[in-house]
């Protein structure tokens, strides 16, 4: 497959990589506007980008390409043994149900995520405006898949929609519920998303093999690597 790139990008300045030590990061972005819609965008997440907010990017580092975005083939995913019992086990509990439009109690939700959970990130503190920067888009459809305990919010996954593929923005989650393993639930969610809609993909997003807290993606089979201009089975 030969990539077909807008020919107007930008090249971001060189920062720290979130992710890996001793490394610095740079970003390749997408700047012509014609390609900030749907069907445009499914296009570049086919080319190794993703969103943060509004802005459509993928690393383009000097010297390090650990980043490859990873794909799910939604229609043919069978969960293993360990992932039925993590979802038989959240069924006894949580309810799903779904939402075009972000609530009031997403917010609250992910403030406590960010500082139970992720004090050592770029996130935090958590921050409205930062939330609603790095999340949203003006552009594209989201859906919001919750899970709930009653009528308390538990987690919410942001997930975009394509014709015919979703992309896993981010899942927040309430770390009390942690031992129900939700990260790892919420995705099957998602997967049971495109699997209704009859889409082919879920994208997840970065694979960083270098990365521990990276691996639980390649655990979601079958699913694709995107390595130089190629997608090659996990």
């Amino acid at each position: 497959m030969t990539e077909h790139l807008p020919t107007r990008l930008g090249l971001s300045q060189q920062f720290d990589c979130s992710y890996l030590p001793n490394r610095q990061e740079q970003l390749l972005v997408i700047l012509d506007p014609s390609y900030y819609c749907a069907e445009k965008f499914e296009q570049l997440l086919a080319l190794g980008f993703r969103r943060s907010g509004d802005q459509i990017y993928r690393p383009h580092c000097p010297v390090c390409n650990a980043c490859n975005s990873i794909r799910v083939l939604a229609q043919s995913f069978q969960p293993s043994k360990s992932q039925k019992r993590k979802l038989n086990k959240a069924k006894k509990i949580f309810t799903v149900s779904y939402s075009e439009y972000e609530r009031a109690d997403y917010y609250p939700l992910y403030c406590k995520y960010i500082t139970q959970r992720h004090q050592d990130g770029s996130m935090y503190p958590p921050e409205q405006n930062q939330y609603e920067s790095f999340l949203f888009c003006q552009w594209l459809p989201i859906t919001f898949i919750e899970l709930r305990d009653g009528d308390k919010l538990v987690a919410v996954a942001v997930t975009d929609n394509m014709d015919n593929a979703v992309s896993a923005i981010y899942t927040f989650f309430d770390p009390d519920y942690e031992s129900y393993s939700l990260g790892s639930v919420m995705i099957m969610h998602q997967i049971e998303f495109a699997k209704q809609q009859q889409k082919q993909f879920v994208y997840l997003g970065y694979q960083i093999d270098e990365c521990n807290k990276m691996k639980y993606k390649t655990q979601f089979l079958p699913a694709q690597k995107h390595i130089g201009d190629q997608w090659l089975a996990i």
